[in-house]
C-alpha cells in the first residue's frame, strides 16, 4: 500500500520524487545559513586575535559569505530540489528565469563586496588616514556599480536566450543622443572620475580656486563643496574645477615669508652691516622657523631696503602667523636698541603681519614701516 502511495503523480512527478527533493530543499536550505554563520563567527574569531586584514584572503571569502543573500540560498536549495523533477514547459521557464536572475544578482553584489573590500584595504594599508581615497570612494563605487551591474544585467538576458548585440547596437546608438543630451552631466561624472583617480586634492584640504578660497567638505559625481573662511558653502562643478587653476594649501609641507625693511639713508654703514646678522639671529632664535637670507638688495628714493626670507617648518597658518608676529617684535625691538629707524614709504597704518587670511603666505611680501 505504501509503494503504490509514493507511485501516485502528482504534476508529472511521483510523491516519491517530490519527498526527496523536499528533503533534499530542507537539508540544503538548513546547512547553507548555518556554514555561512560558522564562517562568520570563526572570522569574527580570528579577527580577535590577530590584527585587522592580517588575513586579506580569509577576509575576503567571510565577507563575500556574509555578502549572501538568504534569497539566494533559497534559489540555491530550490534549484537542487529540482533538478530530478519534471515540469510543465511554462513553469520550468519561470523557474529558470527566476534562477538565473537570482545568480547574477548575486554575483554582481560579490563583485561590488569585493571592491568595496580592495577599497578598504587600499585605505588601512595607507600611511596615515588617506583622506584622499574617502574622499573619492564614493565617486569609485558609483561607477563600479554602474559596470557590475550593467555587465551583470547583460549576461543574465544572454544566458535566457536573448540576442544581445541588436540591443547593445541599439544601448550604443541610444547612448550617443543621451550623451548628447546631458553632455554636462556627463562632462562633471567623468570629471570626478579624473579627481577619483588623480586625486589633486582631499578632504579637508584649504583650497583657491580662481576667487573662492575655501575647505573641501565634499566631493561627490557631480560638484565639489568648499566650507569658506566666511562660513558660506561654496558648490563647484567637477568640470569647472578641472578647468580651474588650484592652489592646494592642505598639501605644504612648510611655508615661505619675505619680508622688506625699510630703513632711513641717515644709518651708518657700519650699522647697516650688522642688521643682517641681527635679523638672521633673531629668526633663527625662533621656534619651527629656518632662516634663509637677509641681504640689502635696493636703494630706492626714500630708504635702503633690506630683504629678509624664512621658512616656517610646520604648515598650519597659526604657526606662520606667530613665528612672523614674534619675529616682527623683536626687529622693532632690536632695531631701537641699534638705533635703527624705519622709513615710511606709504602713507598706509603701521602693519606688523600679513592678512590674516590662509592664503596670504607663500611669497606674501610684507615691510615693516
Amino acid at each position: 500500500m505504501s509503494e503504490r502511495f509514493w507511485q501516485i503523480e502528482f504534476l508529472g512527478n511521483t510523491l516519491g520524487d517530490w519527498g526527496i527533493a523536499l528533503a533534499i530543499f530542507l537539508v540544503t536550505f538548513t546547512v547553507l545559513p548555518i556554514a555561512k554563520r560558522l564562517i562568520g563567527a570563526q572570522r569574527r574569531r580570528l579577527v580577535a586575535r590577530t590584527p585587522a586584514r592580517a588575513h586579506p584572503a580569509i577576509d575576503l571569502a567571510a565577507l563575500l559569505v556574509a555578502s549572501t543573500s538568504r534569497v539566494f540560498l533559497w534559489g540555491a536549495a530550490l534549484w537542487l530540489a529540482s533538478r530530478d523533477l519534471t515540469f510543465p514547459p511554462k513553469l520550468e521557464r519561470w523557474l529558470t528565469v527566476a534562477l538565473v536572475l537570482l545568480f547574477w544578482m548575486q554575483l554582481a553584489m560579490w563583485a561590488m563586496a569585493a571592491v568595496r573590500f580592495a577599497v578598504e584595504l587600499r585605505r588601512q594599508r595607507s600611511s596615515g588616514p588617506d583622506t584622499l581615497l574617502k574622499s573619492s570612494m564614493e565617486v569609485i563605487l558609483f561607477l563600479a556599480g554602474l559596470v557590475v551591474w550593467g555587465v551583470a544585467a547583460l549576461l543574465a538576458l544572454d544566458n535566457l536566450g536573448v540576442e544581445i548585440r541588436p540591443l547593445l547596437a541599439g544601448l550604443g546608438i541610444g547612448g550617443i543622443a543621451l550623451a548628447l543630451a546631458v553632455q554636462t552631466v556627463l562632462a562633471d561624472l567623468l570629471a570626478s572620475l579624473s579627481i577619483a583617480l588623480d586625486k589633486p586634492f582631499g578632504l579637508g584640504d584649504f583650497l583657491t580656486i580662481d576667487d573662492c578660497q575655501g575647505t573641501v567638505e565634499h566631493i561627490g559625481v557631480k560638484s565639489t563643496r568648499l566650507r569658506s573662511i566666511n562660513g558660506e558653502q561654496i558648490i563647484i562643478s567637477n568640470g569647472d574645477l578641472l578647468k580651474s587653476r588650484v592652489r592646494n594649501y592642505g598639501r605644504l609641507t612648510e611655508r615661505r615669508a619675505l619680508f622688506v625693511l625699510p630703513v632711513h639713508y641717515e644709518t651708518p654703514v657700519a650699522t647697516l652691516a650688522a642688521v643682517p646678522r641681527a635679523v638672521r639671529e633673531i629668526i633663527e632664535a625662533t621656534p619651527d622657523v629656518r632662516f634663509d637670507r637677509c641681504h640689502l638688495l635696493r636703494c630706492t628714493e626714500t630708504a635702503l631696503e633690506f630683504e629678509a626670507v624664512f621658512f616656517v617648518t610646520r604648515p598650519d597658518f597659526k604657526a606662520y602667523a606667530d613665528a612672523q608676529q614674534t619675529i616682527n617684535l623683536r626687529i622693532l625691538e632690536r632695531f631701537h636698541t641699534m638705533e635703527v629707524s624705519f622709513v615710511a614709504t606709504a602713507p598706509t597704518p603701521v602693519r606688523l603681519h600679513p592678512p590674516l587670511t590662509p592664503a596670504a603666505d607663500a611669497g606674501g611680501q610684507q615691510r615693516l614701516l
